[in-house]
């Protein structure tokens, strides 16, 4: 390909990034991924070592473009946890930060001259689903991956929805109770993510059998065989998750749920009973479609650098010429937002009057 401008973004996972150069058509000029320091576990190295190999990462991408000719011209950078949408500041256990300054640091690294965006990984993801994947065309919709964790991101009336950061985390939602509800992470018993994740299903069925087994794909497979704990283990994930999309089509009516992460790789046996049970359960409700995502371990990255060519867009041109449904404003970005509201949420379509949806 030609010379020309790109952006650089990083999909920042607690085992993995996931980097690339991004055209502003969409075209993936390069990809790789990079080790994530163990934030927890390696000596000494704790949440800075991960900081750095962040900041790394993102320069020496910016060198392999102007090494390949092309011009970065902006940053995009997805990361786990909760985000300060005000002051850029990421809280994210599994990385060992805790109101680490990530947005000023990469600012800081790359100079004042490329302008960096920050964005949840799974809001971001739930965009990329948005513009390229399976909830194209959808103006009420849910991206929810099963991952280690679970999470989501919910397009409401035509929004992403970040509630300055803290939207969105459905896996700390309680449904299951009494003496069953085990203890999550953060602090609350009986979370959706303590019995739906792919990281729950795998220690669920150790607790069960005294058998350590290798992840969810395991347990899977064990399932297909017949295995009645498998069975047992996967049929309270499935209660749980109803329960869920069932609360959650109540209270927004989404019209298609995307179903995406580890988990999405059993398919139809997924899928189907999450169909039948929402059908069996709604009454009223408007019934939404659920289908798996379709772009995989990419949507994070691509999601940055459609967020980060987005907020090039906007400060290029009025809010008013720039098309609804095109638009994704980040939780936290190096230049000024419209309006001059730090605290403002995502936009994935501007209107025209050129106040962004809400």
């Amino acid at each position: 390909m030609e010379p020309c401008e790109v952006v650089v973004a990083v999909d920042l996972g607690g085992t993995r990034m996931k980097c690339g150069l991004v055209a502003a058509d969409g075209a993936v000029l390069h990809r790789e991924t990079r080790p994530t320091p163990r934030a927890l576990t390696d000596a000494g190295g704790g949440g800075r070592a991960v900081l750095d190999a962040l900041l790394e990462a993102v320069l020496e991408l910016g060198q392999k473009a102007a090494a390949d000719g092309h011009a970065v011209r902006a940053v995009g950078v997805v990361v786990p946890g909760i985000i300060n949408a005000q002051h850029g500041t990421v809280s994210a256990e599994n990385l060992a930060w805790v109101g680490t300054p990530v947005l000023a640091e990469l600012q800081a690294a790359v100079g004042p001259d490329r302008q960096v965006t920050l964005a949840h990984d799974v809001r971001a993801g739930g965009y990329a689903e948005l513009r390229e994947g399976a909830l194209t065309g959808t103006t009420n919709s849910l991206f929810l991956p099963l991952g280690t964790g679970i999470a989501a991101a919910m397009v409401v009336d035509g929004s992403l929805v970040s509630g300055d950061g803290y939207a969105g985390e459905l896996g700390h939602t309680r449904f299951v109770h009494g003496e069953a509800a085990e203890l999550c992470a953060c602090g609350q018993y009986g979370c959706l993510e303590t019995v739906a994740s792919a990281a729950a299903l795998a220690r669920r069925y150790g607790v069960r059998t005294g058998r350590v087994v290798d992840g969810a794909r395991e347990v899977l497979e064990l399932l297909g065989e017949g295995d009645p704990d498998a069975a047992a283990v996967w049929e309270e994930a499935l209660s749980a998750l109803i329960d869920a999309l069932v609360l959650y089509t109540t209270l927004v009516a989404p019209t298609r749920i995307a179903i995406g992460g580890g988990l999405v790789g059993a398919g139809e046996t997924l899928l189907a009973p999450l169909r039948a049970g929402l059908h069996e359960r709604l009454t009223f409700q408007r019934e939404p479609e659920i289908v798996a995502a379709v772009l995989g371990e990419e949507a994070g990255c691509l999601g940055a650098a459609l967020m980060a060519w987005d907020r090039v867009a906007l400060e290029a041109a009025p809010p008013a010429r720039i098309s609804p449904g095109r638009t994704a404003v980040p939780e936290a970005s190096t230049q000024a937002r419209p309006e001059a509201d730090p605290d403002a949420s995502p936009a994935v379509g501007v209107e025209e009057s050129g106040e962004q949806a809400v």
